[in-house]
């Protein structure tokens, strides 16, 4: 397949997964600008960090005094899942040249992983399998940065009453419907989301990084002690 086309299928693969990304990203220049931030610097912020949910926690941070450590702390903690991420993708990206990693890791999200993890699984062998991976993350670059315009200059007028904030959650509940199928990851699944419950309020949104290894573990001895025993 041609680069072009691989590139449109990652377009193709990821845009049911953007509905939600264009109300996410209202709330994100609505906030930004309530919270004392200019247009501009809202706008900047989304082109330096591009991820939703630690902008919107910089944001929020920044507007109530934390310091600069805890901000750092809490932003890194948030986008630690990117960790699991390079490690389930380097396996395919790894003869690539340091500005391609570069690029492709700056466009990963959430939802370009859960398309373009899938494709280059099962095209492993095509030299240019991660022009899908390009086509996934610069469509939801392109539309975070067009929301983010949108929610800067017409988010005010949005009434609360629509309640826009229920879009975040959906985001990424959109993203494992599909994994309910398999035993591990459904173990996953459960356990993180039990776990993260149980820790919420620790400092510094730990939570998400034990919670992660917490579920991996039990899934990892689970599933071996399974096969095992069959």
């Amino acid at each position: 397949m041609k680069n072009l086309t691989i590139f449109q299928k990652g377009f193709l693969d990821v845009l049911p997964l953007t509905i939600p990304v264009v109300p996410f990203g209202i709330i994100y220049g609505v906030i930004g600008t309530e919270m004392g931030f200019t247009p501009l610097m809202t706008f900047v912020m989304s082109f330096i960090i591009f991820a939703g949910s630690s902008q919107i926690a910089f944001a929020q941070l920044f507007f109530t005094g934390a310091s600069p450590w805890v901000i750092i702390s809490s932003v890194a903690a948030i986008n630690s899942r990117h960790l699991l991420y390079g490690a389930v993708l380097s396996q395919h990206l790894s003869k690539l040249n340091l500005q391609w990693r570069i690029l492709l890791s700056y466009l990963m999200t959430d939802q370009a992983f859960s398309v373009s993890s899938i494709y280059l699984k099962k095209n492993k062998n095509k030299f240019n399998c991660h022009f899908h991976l390009l086509g996934s993350g610069f469509t939801l670059w392109f539309l975070w940065q067009l929301s983010t315009l949108i929610g800067i200059f017409l988010g005010n007028i949005v009434p609360e009453q629509l309640g826009l904030t229920f879009t975040i959650p959906l985001t990424f509940l959109a993203l494992i419907v599909s994994e309910l199928r398999k035993i591990d990851h459904l173990i996953v699944i459960l356990v993180s989301g039990t776990c993260s419950l149980i820790i919420y309020n620790f400092p510094y949104k730990i939570y998400i990084i034990v919670s992660s290894f917490v579920a991996l573990t039990i899934s990892y001895f689970f599933i071996n002690h399974f096969k095992k025993n069959i």
